[in-house]
């Protein structure tokens, strides 16, 4: 009994696995195919194979010059405040950068995951493959082809791509007809390695600034920062030199970087400076160029639009008890401009753009890195909350409407871009805000800012001083500027902080509206001056060493000091200081002739500091003529 109960029960088992072998079977059916495909079908579904591998190639090599990205996502235009847009343009490719402040002053990360590469490569695959592949050949030999949308999967590894598309393709030939639905390739690629060092590479650099680092060393190379110039005349620089010599710096030390690996000979010991301690086994490159989006603001004494004047000290009266002039400088920096980081050997490249920030001469705070865009309603972002209806009018001063005039709204710490005028107006939007100031710019004309509450009125009129390009000529004792002499002229505006200066010779045009000025002329001249070199003895009082400095206690110690000799190479020879108000009708005669006082060429140091004494009485006429 027992005997057939276990033979019963081997039975049941046995009907239910060939139940469940047939229901399994009709459910699989379609993805399973015993069918051995023809060969003369064997070059259709082979093309179809070949078109996989060339959509995946087309997809790997953008993904590749694109970031990381296939599909780049919209562009945002940058700002005067940060110059980078959401994407570099390199040889035509919009690239979007890994890291950068955006137009409005947000930080943006924007570093692709492994896993949304392989699914943009998979979504260009199913987009691009059916569209693509070219049966033509085929339907004229007699076949016919249908071919269902595709689904594709996408593995990166570090040397190789693995790609398996589901796609039903039937191809039908007379009465016969074959099925294949599964493709799989392994395509030879290094993407997946490249995407590891450039995500090495990122992370160092978002740690440890290096980028910002080499900045402020080139910086400090190619461009006055600090310093002290034993003279008795100012030290003068063209901000447009300035911001060429550094870029130029920037591009040739930003192209000199390496990391350390084996694709490269250093030539000298010197050249391990620029060795990055990132270890690579593939090429790297770093790239810069002058004419990509790039911020260079230098602020301090005697910064001016388009001109710096160092100002001497010890030319005042005293100044022979100092013994000698020297001019100290300090000016500040703020720099923003893209780096591009190539990651392979030419044949397939992994590239990303980086904004380098220097704020104040110092390199951005790295923790900046770790700050997300958070897309609430704070306060920081009043901006984005244009609320109040305005209408703004711009005139100039003879009431002739502005066109294109750039209007920005300044409320407490931020600055926010309106829009421009049409046909003189600006109707439109803008925030709510007591207090805050208009800064219009117009081409041609001088900047304005005007105090406007938002929230109290809604129309202003503002009225623009025309600028006219005038050509400044020095006359010292009725003379004309002789060789070896210079004179720097400046005109300020009286109430303003604004302020233009020509150096003679060489500088010599400038930018002038109506208005009244405080003028100052100095005219130098070579000298023969010369500082003998010296040593004196300098006593301090320091406090004692030990528990009775503790109890205030103190002694003296003196140190030698050395003072090399010094030549005066120029000296103040002439000039003058005074008021004036320029006229519109003077003005576009285009040319003014400063008329100032020589002095007496100075031989000793006496006489050099009682030229300084004079200069408080003598003045400057100003003087008018058409070019």
């Amino acid at each position: 009994m027992i005997n057939k109960r276990g033979q019963m029960t081997i039975f049941v088992i046995i009907a239910m696995v060939i139940v469940a072998g047939i229901l399994l079977f009709f459910v699989l059916r379609e993805q399973i195919s015993f069918q051995v495909i023809p060969e003369e079908f064997n070059p259709v579904f082979d093309n179809y194979q070949e078109c996989i591998e060339l959509e995946t190639k087309a997809a790997v090599d953008l993904i590749g010059v694109q970031g990381g990205r296939i599909y780049t996502g919209d562009y945002v235009q940058g700002s005067d405040f940060a110059p980078f847009s959401s994407h570099l343009n390199f040889l035509g490719f919009p690239i979007p950068y890994w890291f950068y402040i955006s137009g409005n002053g947000l930080v943006k990360e924007n570093v692709p995951s492994k896993n949304e590469m392989e699914a943009e490569i998979e979504r260009y695959v199913e987009e691009n493959l059916n569209e693509n592949c070219n049966f033509d050949e085929y339907y004229s030999g007699g076949f016919w082809v249908e071919l269902s949308n595709p689904s594709a999967n996408v593995e990166i590894l570090d040397d190789l791509i693995r790609v398996n598309v589901d796609s039903n393709l039937v191809v039908q030939r007379g009465d016969e007809s074959v099925r294949k639905t599964d493709y799989e390739i392994e395509m030879q690629s290094k993407l997946g390695k490249n995407y590891k060092i450039a995500k090495e590479i990122y992370n160092y650099q978002m740690e440890n600034l290096f980028l910002e680092g080499y900045t402020i060393d080139v910086m400090r190379l190619y461009s006055p920062v600090d310093g002290v110039e034993i003279d008795c005349s100012p030290q003068t620089w063209l901000v447009g030199d300035i911001i060429d010599e550094l870029k130029q710096g920037i591009e040739a030390n930003i192209g000199a970087l390496k990391m350390q690996g084996d694709y490269y000979n250093l030539q000298s010991k010197e050249s391990e400076y620029f060795i990055v301690p990132v270890n690579v086994d593939e090429e790297v490159r770093m790239l810069y160029s002058s004419s990509w989006p790039t911020k260079v603001e230098i602020s301090g004494d005697g910064v001016e639009e388009e001109i710096i004047v160092a100002e001497p000290v010890g030319t005042q009266a005293g100044m022979g008890i100092m013994g000698f002039c020297y001019v100290p400088y300090h000016f500040v920096y703020d720099i923003s401009y893209p780096v591009l980081v190539q990651i392979g050997d030419g044949l397939e490249v992994f590239q990303f753009p980086i904004a380098v920030i220097i704020d104040n001469n110092l390199p951005r705070d790295s923790d900046v890195a770790s700050v997300i865009e958070i897309e609430t309603e704070e306060e920081d972002n009043i901006c984005e909350f244009k609320t109040e209806d305005v209408s703004i009018r711009v005139f100039d001063n003879e009431l002739n409407v502005v066109d294109n005039a750039e209007i920005n709204y300044i409320c407490f710490d931020k600055k926010c871009r309106i829009g421009e005028t049409e046909n003189g107006e600006f109707d439109g939007m803008m925030p709510s805000c007591y207090n805050g100031y208009l800064q219009v710019r117009a081409e041609g004309y001088e900047d304005k800012l005007q105090l406007f509450s938002s929230n109290e009125e809604s129309f202003v009129d503002i009225i623009l001083d025309k600028k006219f390009e005038v050509e400044i000529e020095a006359k010292v004792g009725n003379n004309l500027l002789q060789e070896g002499e210079m004179a720097i002229v400046s005109f300020a505006k009286r109430d303003e902080d604004v302020g233009v200066t020509a150096t003679l010779p060489g500088f010599s045009n400038i930018e002038l509206s109506e208005g009244f000025y405080n003028v100052s002329v100095y005219v130098y001249g070579d000298t023969g001056i010369t500082f003998p070199a010296s040593r004196e003895t300098k006593c301090f009082e320091v406090p004692k060493e030990g528990i009775l400095g503790f109890f205030g206690a103190i002694q003296e110690e003196c140190v030698e000091i050395e003072i090399p000799e010094t030549k005066i190479e120029y000296a103040l020879i002439g000039g003058g200081e005074g008021e004036v108000y320029l006229l519109k009708d003077e003005l576009e005669k285009g040319k003014a002739v400063v008329e100032v006082n020589r002095l007496s060429k100075p031989n000793s140091i006496e006489e050099l500091q009682n030229n300084f004494v004079a200069f408080e009485s003598m003045r400057v006429n100003v003087n008018f003529e058409n070019e």
